[in-house]
């Protein structure tokens, strides 16, 4: 195996979860919306105001070479909130994850619509994407799109955990609990 992948929604615990998982397992930890920001030498949210598919470009070509990386026998990789908004990465990540490759498995961190909007609400300035006329329309705007994501997400995903009202190492210790019946 080369990566397990933690995806969920945007404040869902992906980098805290990821980071606590990679330290049980001791393996590298990778960022990947850090990895962008390395490669392009800007955020991603500064390239998604820019212009989304020039994100979603940056975002597949960060996570490739991550992918192409053959040296790393085992390593966790914090996906992006919104990844499974770009086909093409998902494409990659699905293509990777086929039983037989070896190469990853995808865990989706499940939380719900309401906790996922008090987390990025109580961070400051909303995303480009869910700005609105008001906060009810931004509100609404985040719903609707965690509900698709969501659906995304479990389809990718081999292990669906909630996230739902636990600490980053109550979650980690689950997916390594997950990961060594598979292993």
């Amino acid at each position: 195996m080369g990566f397990i992948v933690v995806t969920g929604p945007k404040h869902s615990g992906k980098t805290t979860v990821g980071r606590e998982l990679a330290r049980r397992l001791s393996s590298p930890f990778f960022d990947l919306d850090r990895l962008i920001e390395e490669r392009s030498g800007k955020s991603p949210r500064i390239l998604y105001k820019t212009g989304p598919d020039i994100f979603r470009r940056e975002e597949e070509a960060a996570l490739a070479a991550l992918l192409e990386d053959t040296s790393c026998p085992l390593g966790v990789i914090a996906a992006g909130g919104g990844i499974a908004d770009n086909p093409a990465a998902m494409a990659l990540l699905r293509a990777a994850a086929k039983p037989g490759t070896a190469k990853l498995i995808i865990v989706y961190l499940d939380v719900s619509a309401g906790t996922a909007w008090q987390r990025i609400s109580g961070a400051g300035e909303l995303p480009p994407f869910l700005q609105a006329e008001s906060p009810e329309l931004s509100q609404e705007k985040h719903r609707l799109l965690h509900q698709r994501r969501a659906k995304i997400y479990r389809e990718a995903a081999a292990f669906t955990v909630s996230a739902e009202g636990k600490n980053p190492l109550e979650i980690s210790g689950e997916l390594c609990g997950l990961i060594e019946k598979i292993s």
